[in-house]
């Protein structure tokens, strides 16, 4: 049993992930600033695991609040899921980014540093890949971003890298996600984005449940099987789970170490919404609008070094995906606020 602070614990992943780290035993520190999550999420954490959790409304730029939280907490390990993540916005607002995500990271790593807490679990993102020359995508394919978001994910990933370089006695291990997809299957928790929907997911359940009259489909001329844009699915709840295999592994080996956290498949546009709607009963109206700059025709990952070393493996189909999304989605038509 551990002491784990979790940055970004209300957050879509972060909760989840605090439901993970409660059934495995663990004691959860909540760190989050509520800026684009709810405190709501932590209330339903704890109905779910039937579990307490500490919960501190702070933000991981603060370095005063952070010493005050390590001082009366003793911290074993950090999983970090605080920042900013909308590829979109990141374009408009670089310098908000770059101030969340990679000055975040610094503060937060300072202050592990001054209290010799040694294992980081950073949130990352396949789009540290950028647009990459092949498929599967593996941790060993050039590192190369499209936009400001996954810029920060690459720098944070780099100081990472050099930090347990200079501290030997230092463990982090980076994952990088996919397309996180799905809800907690007891309906409580899910996705829950401020305004519009920046992922395929929540804008088709969004429409099923007639909060949005239609989804635009942004190219149907790739070079995939119907046209449309292919990407790597992952339930939540598998991604969760990957946390909790991977703070087992950072007692055991020092140094920065990536893995992927994908299904090793990939799913079209148009699969997801025929997906959604048998799961639904709902017919999903959509539209086809030219390609977005930036979007790439297919994406998905080899998840077989997350197999190998961490023992994990993702376990729950697109079916679960789905129906997974609609039970939390028709429970909950206007997310936390319902």
């Amino acid at each position: 049993m551990m002491n784990i602070l979790v940055t970004g614990g209300a957050g879509y992943i972060g909760s989840h992930t605090c439901v993970e780290l409660l059934n495995a035993g663990h004691n959860v520190i909540v760190l989050d600033n509520f800026s684009n999550s709810s405190p709501k999420a932590l209330e339903r954490v704890m109905t779910i695991t039937n579990k307490p959790l500490v919960v501190i409304e702070a933000d991981i730029r603060d370095p005063d609040a952070l010493d005050r939280v390590f001082n009366e907490h003793a911290i074993d390990a950090v999983m970090h899921f605080a920042g900013l993540k909308a590829v979109g916005e990141s374009t408009e607002i670089p310098l908000t980014y770059y101030d969340n995500n990679v000055n975040g990271t610094r503060v937060l790593m300072t202050v592990m540093a001054e209290y010799d807490v040694n294992c980081l679990v950073f949130s990352s993102s396949a789009t540290v890949y950028g647009d990459p020359d092949s498929v599967p995508i593996a941790e060993n394919f050039p590192l190369r971003t499209t936009n400001p978001y996954g810029q920060t994910k690459l720098v944070v990933e780099q100081m990472c890298r050099e930090v347990t370089q200079a501290n030997k006695t230092l463990s982090v291990i980076l994952l990088r996600y996919f397309n996180p997809v799905g809800a907690h299957p007891s309906g409580l928790i899910g996705e829950d984005p401020k305004g519009i929907p920046n992922n395929l997911m929540p804008f088709i359940a969004q429409v099923a449940v007639g909060k949005r009259s239609q989804l635009s489909v942004f190219g149907n001329d790739y070079d995939t099987p119907d046209g449309t844009g292919v990407r790597d699915y992952i339930h939540v709840v598998d991604l969760a789970k990957g946390h909790v295999k991977a703070l087992e592994k950072l007692h055991i080996a020092s140094g920065c170490h990536a893995f992927n956290l994908g299904s090793g498949r990939g799913y079209s546009v148009l699969e997801m919404v025929a997906a959604f709607s048998k799961a639904s009963g709902k017919h999903i109206e959509y539209n086809i609008e030219k390609r977005r700059a930036g979007d790439i025709a297919q994406c998905y990952a080899s998840a077989q070094l997350a197999k190998q070393v961490l023992g994990w493996q993702t376990e729950l189909t697109i079916e679960d995906m789905v129906q997974d999304t609609w039970h939390w989605q028709s429970n909950n038509p206007e997310g936390y606020a319902s």
